[in-house]
């Protein structure tokens, strides 16, 4: 510290340097690897399997979902069947798209199946197919329409709720290209899939016969980045203002405020830099990592500005005062540096590459912070002030609360609390904690929101600030009503069964599970009331309907006529896989003549959340597993989801354990080695998990569901909790080591650190309350619960932590005398003082 304030020009030169070392380095930040949540789970496996086992190969394609829509024409006219196949040409004749689409099928599409029965030819080219559908009529092809819909299931999945089965007609239908790769691919920025993805995107614009839209690859990056900028153009000048507004506030210096301003920059830079060097990935969820570190680098700035302030005598130089500051704050935010990054570095346990990328980068964020804090920024405040000093201008300043005022009157509410009843405001913080944690378990769960179009008075801004409605969302809306989840690439609710298949038992009980969901109110149902589910029955029956062989081997196994075969189970299989072997292969698994597992897809709609479709997906596979000898297991895209959440819902907690349990044992080893008491850390720690559970309680009240992105802030209240804690109760230690009184101990903290502690808080919450007028609901909620867990910390540092320190010192945590049991209720009224802004004090010199 003696360094930074004697050879202040050499530290700054020092710093300057190595910042652009760190330009240098975020220059190449690394892409984020795909996440992983939910890949050991039985559900997963169990999917495997069905890929495996079922040629349904999701994992090997990437699906590019292109949505055709005329809802005052038809698209499955002859008309616009050709523009799609015409669209297709132009689409693969293009070498980006070519050389990754699927050989086998590069397109899924209602055209090509029609057209390929038009050409009599099922292995005809693209071009034979526009060929021979040019040369037919409009009767041959509504003809073949009809056909290809009442034989083929899964280009009837293509269609939307409002196609009434056995027409010719709809307003709209799904197109998929299969493009080689991973279903992840499609949410890459780069790359081969993405560069498809573009081409295919750009063909859509110049359609005319009919809409042709997409709302993957470049569509979703448009209206992500469009949101992103409108939002920022919103919001970025007014949480700008509020910033100012607060600095102003807590510094009512333009000189501080330009000097505390550049150690945000330049921490920023720092962290960029750090995970450039160190190559750490930068994903979506890591983008909160700058957000935080801003409030955090703020928060470390007036510390060290405020504690400089109260050491500054009437007439000392600068350079005293601030090694005295360094020296008194170092201790707390070297303990706010190292427990505020072993709170986000507890989510290195995170099944997700996101979260755990955020951690380090959020950890990494932190010490830049405390590096620039402690070097850079005190040494270019000593500078300025020097030369600002000598040529007349006055640079003492009072810091928040350390002199009598109205603001001192109400940062020491607390103290005068603990002086009254100590006890009685620990149980009411101890009763709110308990509901806190009764509100965990009632947290609705979910995996995040699409954007909103904006409200009316946000259209009607002037320019730049309206915002326009989202075309994106209104396609997205009409897409999630009235489709299902279909095509290559695409994994339904469906339900893996393994065991004795050949027992009537079984069979019933699958026909029972397939009602079960056809009568819940998440199958996706048709407008004339049919559910196409694709189970062993429903393939027989669909078979038996067109073949009178089969139908005469189905209807024996029948012995009451009920429609369910009750005996020769294994003959009907044998005589299903002889009559329709494609689409037996698509419900049953045999091997050798053995019977290993049969597969229920069951269609949801898309518009019903992810956890009503998996449990009734589980209530079919239950009725599935009272059947003797085999064992369901439900499975498919929104199981996998579910199960993501509950990995996520444990993971919370399990984060939370590590990261109290390792800042509980770090700071009473500290305190235990300072001042001879590891209780005093223990008493640090405890407000920590109380400020969390608060957060619960409050998101329970704004209804605000547990998502991966709100999942974050558990972290972000650990690094809050810690960093205001820590403060109160390192500067009461010091404080308690120069005097005999408890009381003025207590005071003098509360007052003095909490002033910088207000001065943050008001300062975070103006930025982070401006994110409730963002598009996106994620951010409104972020905005909101950040604003929850920094008054939370803020109440429990400065209202609640005076009564836990007051029982300390009361019950023999520290050896005192019985003059130092006692708080007392506040300071007497300064005669001198204003009542408003406090005075310049010099009781901080020592």
């Amino acid at each position: 510290m003696d360094f930074v304030t004697r050879r202040s020009k050499l530290t700054i030169a020092v710093m300057l340097i190595l910042t652009v070392v760190m330009v240098v380095g975020a220059g190449g930040i690394a892409e984020p690897a795909n996440s992983e949540l939910g890949e050991d789970s039985l559900e997963q496996e169990k999917l495997d399997y069905i890929n495996a086992n079922y040629g349904v190969g999701t994992e090997e394609v990437t699906p590019v979902q292109v949505y055709v829509r005329n809802t005052d024409g038809n698209v499955l006219s002859k008309e616009s069947i050709l523009a799609s196949l015409q669209f297709q040409q132009d689409v693969l004749g293009d070498e980006a798209v070519a050389e990754i689409a699927n050989t086998q099928t590069p397109v899924f599409d209602v055209s090509n199946r029609v057209a390929v029965r038009v050409a009599g030819d099922q292995t005809a080219d693209l071009e034979t197919q526009i060929a021979a559908l040019e040369a037919a009529d409009e009767a041959t092809v509504r003809a073949t329409v009809q056909q290809v819909l009442s034989q083929e299931s899964q280009a009837l999945e293509l269609l939307p709720r409002t196609y009434e089965t056995g027409t010719a007609t709809a307003e709209a239908r799904t197109m998929v290209f299969v493009l080689e790769g991973t279903p992840e691919d499609a949410f890459a920025v780069t790359g081969p899939v993405a560069d498809a993805q573009q081409v295919i995107y750009d063909q859509n614009q110049a359609q005319t016969t009919d809409e042709y839209f997409m709302l993957s690859g470049p569509a979703a990056q448009e209206i992500n980045s469009r949101a992103v900028s409108d939002t920022l153009t919103l919001i970025g000048p007014i949480a700008l203002l509020l910033i100012l507004v607060a600095l102003t506030f807590a510094y009512r210096d333009i000189a501080d405020i330009l000097v505390g301003m550049f150690g945000v920059v330049v921490t920023l830079i720092w962290m960029f830099g750090l995970i450039g060097w160190l190559n750490v990935p930068f994903g979506q969820a890591a983008i909160i990592a700058p957000v935080l570190l801003i409030g955090l680098s703020i928060d470390y700035g007036l510390h060290v500005f405020m504690r400089y302030r109260e050491e500054r005598a009437p007439d000392e130089p600068v350079r005293p005062p601030m090694r005295r500051a360094l020296a008194g704050v170092a201790v707390a935010l070297v303990l706010v540096t190292v427990t505020t990054a072993l709170g986000f570095l507890s989510n290195l346990t995170n099944p997700l590459s996101d979260i755990r990328s955020l951690a380090v980068a959020t950890a990494l964020g932190v010490i830049a912070a405390l590096v620039v804090f402690l070097t850079l920024v005190p040494a270019v405040k000593v500078e300025i002030d020097g030369l600002l000093e000598r040529f007349g201008r006055n640079r003492r300043r009072p810091s928040i609360g350390a002199s009598k005022g109205r603001v001192r009157s109400f940062l020491t509410l607390g103290v005068s609390a603990a002086q009254r009843s100590a006890i009685a405001v620990v149980v009411v913080a101890l009763l709110l904690t308990g509901a806190g944690v009764m509100a965990f378990g009632a947290l609705d769960t979910s995996m995040g929101d699409q954007p909103e179009q904006p409200p009316a008075w946000q259209q009607n801004l002037p320019e730049p600030f309206a915002i326009q409605e989202y075309d994106f969302l209104d396609n997205w809306v009409y897409v999630q009503e009235n489709f299902q989840r279909s095509g290559p690439g695409v994994s339904p609710a469906q339900i893996l069964v393994e065991g004795d298949l050949t027992d009537a038992e079984a069979v019933a009980a699958m026909e029972q599970a397939e009602q079960q969901f056809v009568s819940s109110d998440v199958a996706f149902q048709r407008t004339d009331g049919s559910v196409s589910t694709q189970t062993p029955l429903s393939v027989m029956r669909s078979v038996a309907a067109d073949d009178t062989d089969f139908r005469a081997t189905f209807e024996a196994a029948d012995t009451d006529g009920n429609g369910v075969p009750d005996q020769n189970i294994r003959e009907l299989y044998d005589a299903l896989f002889a009559a329709a072997p494609a689409d037996a292969s698509q419900v049953l698994e045999r091997q050798n003549g053995e019977y290993l597992s049969a597969r229920l897809v069951l269609p949801a709609t898309q518009d019903a959340d992810f956890t009503r479709i998996a449990d009734a997906v589980r209530d079919s596979a239950d009725i599935v597993n009272s059947a003797p000898g085999v064992v369901a297991t439900a499975t498919g895209q929104d199981v996998i989801i579910q199960v993501q959440i509950d990995v996520l819902t444990e993971n919370i907690l399990q984060t939370l354990v590590i990261a109290l349990g390792v800042i509980f044992l770090l700071l009473s080893v500290f305190y235990r080695l300072k001042e001879g008491s590891a209780s005093l850390g223990a008493l640090t720690v405890l407000p920590i998990g109380m400020v969390i559970t608060w957060v619960f309680g409050a998101m329970l009240l704004l209804d605000v569901p547990l998502t991966l992105f709100t999942a974050l802030l558990m972290s972000l209240a650990i690094g809050l909790g810690t960093d205001y804690t820590i403060h109160i109760s390192e500067r009461f230690a010091q404080e308690l080591d120069g005097t005999d009184s408890a009381s003025e101990a207590l005071e003098t903290a509360v007052a003095g650190t909490g002033g910088a502690l207000l001065g943050s808080t008001v300062t975070t919450v103006a930025a982070f309350a401006t994110l409730s007028l963002s598009t996106f609901p994620a951010l409104q909620q972020l905005g909101m619960l950040v604003a929850v867990a920094l008054l939370s910390s803020f109440v429990m540092a400065v209202f609640v932590l005076p009564s836990l320190l007051t029982l300390w010192v009361r019950y023999g945590g520290r050896p005192t005398s019985p003059a130092t049991t006692s708080v007392p209720s506040s300071p007497e009224a300064d005669p001198q003082s204003d009542g408003g802004y406090d005075q310049p004090s010099d009781t901080g010199q020592r």
